[in-house]
């Protein structure tokens, strides 16, 4: 019976275009810090607009590889052992980001602080690339063989896919970021980011229409290219949107875009979670991949209760820190007075 293994497909789907929804954005806002930024007040509004956030949103990747490895844990063997090398990368870039978040406020120079925002703008660079290009791999297709083991070398997952996967999830990130700076902010950086948007939308998001266009063009279904048509319109509706500077609905409009081109994705791909560039017979399917109907069954009840949970807590984060930020409201920085003075 197929109807478990699917159910769970769906949810691992679900759960990875909520992260890259919601961690998206937090990666932009990295690139931001580097790249978008005048000044040390700019860069620490831009961290204020993301510091209630960012840690949670991260929990839907965390979500999405336990849900893998419950749920096919040969898919997940698999894939982590076959992108051992970008999984790597990206849990350094990952907890880079994260140090640099918690500790550049902390650093007592201003070159100290320096070194701290060009590692966060690069932690976010090699995460968003990072998962993007093993995202890519997922749904393009990897070198194994007949018992699900990687054929090649360290790089046998670098191809142009990846590539392009890798570039894919770093322009959504860094237009996604710059939708919500423009939507959580107020005065110059929210005029700057409605320029920047303008400006690299048509460019930054072209990666991500090729790999859609990639995957779905390998005899889909009607649905999968309906879906792409939405996720055309709200690239359309994001950046119009944008011009008129209604950032709400250029928000949502980008937002459609990468759920609805995810999720054409994904639809195309089934019933394969791994394909084989080798041969389409050592394809990995939910047939083959997934746990029992047992341990499927109970994952649904556990599901059923932590998703809502975990919805309507994040919904109730968002709506306490709606409100838009200025740079007048940011402080001036204070001296750092370490806790033990040397003599």
């Amino acid at each position: 019976m197929d109807f478990l293994p699917t159910l769970w497909f769906v949810l691992i789907a679900f759960l990875w275009i909520g992260y890259l929804l919601l961690d998206g954005f937090d990666l932009g806002v990295g690139m931001h810090m580097l790249v978008s930024t005048r000044s040390e007040k700019e860069r620490r509004l831009l961290l204020n607009t993301i510091g209630p956030v960012w840690d949670g949103n991260e929990v839907w990747l965390i979500t999405a590889g336990a849900a893998t490895f419950a749920a096919f844990p040969v898919w997940y063997a698999t894939l982590f052992s076959g992108l051992y090398l970008p999984l790597v990368i990206v849990l350094l870039a990952l907890i880079v980001r994260a140090v640099s978040i918690e500790y550049r406020g902390k650093a007592a120079t201003e070159r100290g602080r320096r070194v701290w925002h060009v590692l966060l703008g690069a932690g976010s660079f090699g995460a968003a690339f990072g998962i993007g290009a093993m995202l890519a791999i997922t749904t393009t297709g990897l070198p194994i063989d007949e018992n699900a083991i990687r054929v090649g070398g360290a790089f046998a997952w670098f191809s142009l896919e990846s590539v392009i996967g890798g570039l894919a999830v770093v322009g959504f990130c860094f237009v996604h970021g710059a939708t919500f700076l423009a939507l959580k902010t107020d005065g110059d950086i929210r005029y700057r980011m409605r320029r920047i948007i303008r400006l690299s939308a048509p460019v930054a998001l072209l990666p991500i229409v090729v790999w859609v266009l990639i995957v779905v063009a390998d005899g889909s279904s009607l649905t999968a290219y309906g879906l792409v048509g939405v996720a055309a319109s709200g690239a359309v509706i994001g950046w119009i949107a944008n011009r008129a500077g209604r950032e709400g609905w250029a928000f949502t409009g980008f937002s459609v875009l990468l759920t609805a081109g995810a999720s054409a994705i994904f639809l195309a791909a089934y019933p394969v979670v791994l394909p084989s560039s080798i041969d389409a017979a050592y394809d990995l399917t939910i047939q083959n991949a997934s746990s029992s109907d047992y341990t499927l069954g109970v994952m649904t009840v556990v599901a059923a209760i932590g998703i809502p949970v975990l919805l309507v807590y994040q919904g109730w984060s968002y709506w306490v820190f709606r409100k838009r930020l200025t740079a007048a409201a940011i402080p001036d920085a204070q001296p750092v007075v370490p806790a033990v003075k040397r003599p």
